[in-house]
Parts: structure tokens; C-alpha cells; sequence
């Protein structure tokens, strides 16, 4: 259920009947030929409408900037601080807890943003004590991703408009995809990128961290269907479910 298209005369009963609010978290920012830029806005969208269906959950409109200062020299790329972004979240959070949620439920389609959604999350642990606050970031994806993968990752952490998330959006949302366009760019990552501030220019010139042209429907259901079941039982653990 998308809470937007809701009215104000009978949002409350449904709010009362779900107390689970879900917010899709993406970025606006280069994703290689292939990709549009808007492709962890729509990774998040198409998530979280699944979760929802789940959970009894309504969507929130999308949040569609997110910290990309590794991007943020791309064409298109649109970055935000962590400071910014925190600040957004804590008072969204407060916002729904008024409302009368129980749950928020972050669904972020964009590694650059946990660190400012793990804030957010502690900030409103303290002054929304009552208010369940998670951040998922594709939970279980780094083993499944490791059971299919045709060809080693480009870096232990990150993954980018590569064979993993290409894979992804074909399955989510292939009517986005020009996979005729999808190239093989395997960057060879320097170890100090994960001890210094590094803008991802210094070693690609196409923001694709790997083989995108490898990548497949069943390879991103895989994962995709993992990392849902890991959510629906993490809220079913809180006893978020009823």
C-alpha cells in the first residue's frame, strides 16, 4: 500500500492496522551506460513494495538523494551530506511515530547511505523510545551474491553497476536495463581506498565495478529473494508482524 495515495480522512485506519511505515532510500548518481541514475531509487521502490506486501506495510514517497561523494563528480551524480540526510531522516521518524507507527522500516538501495541511516537510527532510538527503527541494506546478499557470481568481485565491500546489481534491476525493473550497453570494467581497486577518502574517478572511468554484461534475471531473483526473506523474518523476530 503506497501511503501517498492515501487521503487524510481514512489514512489513520490503515496506519492503525499496519504501524509499519517503509521508506525507500536511493541516490541519484552515474550508474554506467546501462543503468539510469535513479537505479537505487528504483531498487528500493520495487523492494519495498515486495516487503510490504509481506508485512502489511505502507510505503512512503522515496527518498531519492543519498550521500555519493565517491560519484559526486560523475555526470548526473547529486550528492547530499550524511549531516543533511540524517537530519531528513530523524524528523521523517519522529513524524510517523506522532502519526502513530510502531515500525520504520529504512529499505536503502544505496551502500553510501548506511552510515547516515545507522545514525538516524540511534538518534531516534533516544527520542522515539517506543519507535522500532531498522536499516536494511540487501541482508544476506554478501554470501548469496558469493554462491552465484560468475567472476570474482572487484572489492570485498563494494558493488556497482556491475554483474551483482545489473542483475538486480533486471529482475526488479528490466524495462530500465540497455544491456547491449553493459560493459566489462573489472577496476583494479587500490587497497587504500578503504583507509582514505578516494573519488572513484582515480580508477574507473565508467562507475561499473565489474562484468555487468554477465548479469542476469536469476542471479538478481536469488538474491533479492534471500535478502526479502531476511527482512520479513528480521520484523517477524521484533514481533513487527501481526
Amino acid at each position: 500500500m503506497e501511503f501517498q495515495y492515501e487521503n487524510s480522512f481514512g489514512v489513520k485506519g490503515k496506519i492503525d492496522q499496519s504501524k509499519i511505515a517503509i521508506l525507500p532510500i536511493g541516490a541519484v548518481e552515474a550508474h554506467g551506460p546501462h543503468l539510469p541514475l535513479g537505479t537505487d531509487n528504483i531498487l528500493a521502490e520495487r523492494l519495498s513494495k515486495k516487503i510490504a506486501k509481506r508485512v502489511n506495510g505502507l510505503v512512503l514517497p522515496t527518498l531519492p538523494y543519498g550521500q555519493v561523494w565517491s560519484l559526486r563528480n560523475f555526470p548526473g551524480s547529486i550528492h547530499i551530506s550524511n549531516r543533511s540526510l540524517i537530519a531528513f531522516l530523524v524528523d521523517i521518524g519522529e513524524s510517523l511515530y506522532k502519526q502513530g507507527f510502531k515500525t520504520f522500516a529504512m529499505v536503502n538501495g544505496h551502500l553510501g547511505n548506511q552510515t547516515a541511516l545507522k545514525e538516524a537510527a540511534r538518534e531516534l532510538y533516544e527520542s522515539c523510545p517506543e519507535l522500532h527503527v531498522f536499516y536494511f541494506f540487501y541482508p544476506g546478499m554478501n554470501k548469496a551474491a558469493a554462491e552465484i557470481r560468475d567472476k570474482n568481485a572487484s572489492h570485498t565491500t563494494y558493488f556497482h553497476a556491475d554483474e551483482i546489481e545489473t542483475s538486480y534491476m533486471i529482475y526488479l525493473a528490466p524495462e530500465f536495463v540497455e544491456m547491449e550497453k553493459a560493459p566489462a570494467d573489472i577496476p583494479d581497486i587500490p587497497a587504500y581506498v578503504d583507509a582514505t577518502p578516494v573519488p572513484w574517478e582515480d580508477f574507473t572511468g565508467t562507475a561499473v565495478l565489474g562484468d555487468a554484461s554477465i548479469a542476469t534475471r536469476d542471479k538478481g531473483k536469488y538474491i533479492i529473494d534471500i535478502a526479502l526473506e531476511n527482512i520479513v523474518n528480521i520484523l517477524e523476530s521484533f514481533g513487527e508482524i501481526e
